[in-house]
């Protein structure tokens, strides 16, 4: 980290709760905190092990790790 208020710091998280709300939450009617819960922590799991990453050549990170121990080994 470099320091208090350095945006670069913070971008990754900004993206992810940026699409967590643009694309998750505001398309889905939550009754109880535990629905959000869930609904959020299936995002995370979206996010992280199934989304297209523009970052990573159009794939998943799953999709990536594999093929970057593929070439490693």
């Amino acid at each position: 980290m470099s320091g208090r208020g350095a945006c670069l710091d913070n971008a990754v998280v900004e993206r992810f709760f940026g699409s967590l709300k643009n694309e998750w939450l505001l398309n889905v009617y939550h009754l109880t905190r535990k629905s959000m819960t869930i609904d959020v922590e299936k995002h995370i799991k979206y996010y992280n092990s199934v989304r297209l990453h523009t970052s990573l050549n159009d794939m998943s990170p799953i999709e990536f790790e594999s093929v970057k121990k593929k070439c490693a080994a």
